[in-house]
């Protein structure tokens, strides 16, 4: 039922994602699905947990110095 997809195919796609999106979007397109991919992998590896804990503790740290300036 199913065949895969030749270069035929993928040329088909090619040129109606560029009629749709246009040739001055694909490279933020590309961009984001790069990204997006990117922040997959690292959730699904679970690099991102580490991330935030770092990043919420350097947050920290930032709020209590900006307290201690105040004062």
């Amino acid at each position: 039922m199913f065949r895969s997809f030749g270069i035929p195919e993928l040329l088909l796609v090619l040129v109606i994602v560029l009629l749709v999106f246009g040739a001055a979007r694909l490279p933020q397109i590309g961009e984001a699905l790069g990204k997006a991919i990117r922040n997959f992998r690292k959730g699904a590896s679970g690099e991102g947990d580490k991330d935030k804990t770092n990043n919420l503790s350097k947050a920290d740290a930032g709020a209590a110095d900006k307290d201690n300036s105040k004062t």
